[in-house]
């Protein structure tokens, strides 16, 4: 089933301000928070993780019903990406070093700022790429 094309971007939208501020702070409980955020929507999709909640329970129903649709698959692997970037980003702050938190992190937002500024998803456009390299070496 396709999903509404403004959930993910919202998603990205907040993803943005949190690593902004864990850039901002260094807070490890708040990058810990988004990495919870990735697996949830990596594990389940988009719709089950705490952004994609808060985009069906309060924004959707402001917004209108949706008029464009994608399917689930880049996105929830655009949440798996990101999860392994703030995967590395804890271990950066958690154990050092801090420029290997900051790295990852900082990465992380760029991918998220460039789907919520311009609605362009890294990790979708690294989906498909990986679907047509391994559908060509099948």
């Amino acid at each position: 089933m396709d999903i509404d094309v403004r959930g993910p971007r919202f998603g990205a939208a907040v993803t943005t301000l949190v690593l902004a501020i864990v850039l901002i702070t260094g807070s490890f409980w708040l990058l810990a928070w988004q990495t919870l955020a990735f697996a949830l929507g990596a594990a389940g999709g988009v719709g089950r993780s705490p952004y994609g909640r808060l985009f069906r329970k309060v924004v959707r129903p402001r917004i209108g019903p949706p008029t464009e649709f994608e399917s689930p698959e880049p996105p929830r692997f655009a949440q798996a990406v990101g999860l392994v970037f703030a995967g590395v980003g804890l271990v950066g702050f958690g154990l050092g070093p801090e420029w290997l938190g900051l790295a990852a992190t900082g990465l992380a937002l760029a991918a998220a700022f460039l789907n919520a500024a311009f609605g362009y998803c890294l990790g979708c456009e690294m989906y498909l790429l990986v679907r047509r390299v391994t559908v060509r070496t099948q």
